[in-house]
């Protein structure tokens, strides 16, 4: 009989997570008969299971956040996780008694990654039936198949940039900017302008391509079209005389929160084309959304161009469509779901004054 991740290794892209190819960005765990032998609360000696440690390293160094979903006495699963020397590896872990449903949506929220890049692992057979009664899109695996996890198609065939390896740091630098601002006692403008934030933005490099293909692929909220580009066909554009790759980075006192953003541009006679424009969600509340917009009606502006731009409508890019919107940008042609808007360039929004832009050229 197939293992459920030999059956999902042989899939085709649907929205079944049997049959999904999109790159898992978040693996979790149950702790008790899953990650360790034996049962916590009932003062068993857990140990870890073989191989556990490497298999959460490997996920770790290719960007594959990972969290915890158990039924457990919270302090006392943490101290063990402590013990074990891998607690730093597991972000906003939920281990209480609601049920395993609830803690997969919450992980979710406090991440803010869609679900349907999620793998559960419980040892439960109740506990996976439930968490994809409520979350169907999740792939599930029972805990005795954990040592086939890396050679799942949608985590073995991912190659990973260096931004990506990074990630885990990245979201615990911004759970620490997240609690600062919680403790801020000013205006959200005040707090962003103590931040000292750089945003850069430069055309992109071959050594940035497999960041930017990472990117299309991963970026969902807010994406302009949600169509996905391969390093081929990004490099071609990046040579291209008539278009440009920008692609930007943002930084702040508490360190980089690495290369998050694009924009592909065609240049026309009279107006230039914003083919994609995509932005980590991760930013979003950093007001950066708007500063790459803003750049590229500047550039169309100073050769006497309108802007016009490329917009598919998806199931999550609801906050992009509005941010064109905002930026007075009107629809001019629609065919079912996508839309072709253009702006006349008359009203172009300042860069915010927290931050300090530098464009490179």
């Amino acid at each position: 009989m197939e293992t459920v991740i030999e059956k999902a290794s042989q899939a085709q892209d649907k929205i079944d997570p049997m049959t999904s190819t999109k790159p898992v960005k978040c693996v979790i765990w149950d702790l008790d008969n899953t990650m360790w032998e034996g049962i916590l609360v009932e003062g068993d000696d857990v140990k870890l299971k073989p191989g556990i440690v490497d298999i959460i390293k490997a996920l770790d160094s290719k960007g594959i956040l990972q969290s915890i979903a158990s039924k457990n006495n919270a302090e006392d699963a943490i101290k063990k996780l402590e013990e074990f020397s891998i607690a730093e590896y597991f972000l906003y872990p939920e281990i209480h008694w609601n049920s395993k449903s609830y803690s997969v949506g919450k992980i979710a929220e406090s991440l803010n990654i869609a679900t349907d890049t999620f793998v559960f692992i419980d040892d439960q057979i109740f506990e996976r039936d439930e968490v994809n009664d409520v979350h169907p899109e999740v792939l599930t695996i029972d805990a005795l198949e954990y040592q086939g996890l890396l050679s799942l198609d949608r985590i073995g065939n991912m190659e990973i940039s260096d931004d990506a390896s990074k990630r885990r740091v990245r979201y615990l630098e911004d759970m620490t900017r997240k609690q600062s601002e919680e403790e801020f006692s000013g205006t959200p403008e005040e707090f962003l302008s103590k931040l000292d934030m750089k945003f850069q933005i430069s055309r992109a490099e071959e050594a940035d391509l497999l960041r930017a293909e990472e990117l299309t692929l991963r970026t969902n909220q807010l994406n302009s079209t949600g169509i996905t580009y391969d390093r081929d066909d990004l490099q071609k554009y990046m040579n291209s005389s008539d278009h440009d790759l920008w692609i930007c980075e943002l930084s702040d006192t508490y360190g980089s929160y690495g290369k998050i953003g694009l924009a592909l541009v065609e240049y026309k006679a009279d107006h230039d084309l914003i083919k994609l424009l995509l932005m980590s969600c991760r930013t979003v509340s950093r007001g950066v959304g708007g500063v790459l917009l803003s750049f590229l009606m500047n550039e169309a502006a100073a050769k006497g161009n309108t802007l016009r731009a490329d917009f598919r409508r998806t199931d999550r890019n609801r906050q992009m469509f509005t941010t064109y919107q905002f930026a007075n940008f009107k629809e001019i042609s629609k065919n079912d779901n996508t839309y072709l808007f253009e702006n006349d360039l008359s009203q172009i929004a300042p860069y915010p004054s927290y931050i300090d832009i530098v464009i490179n050229k």
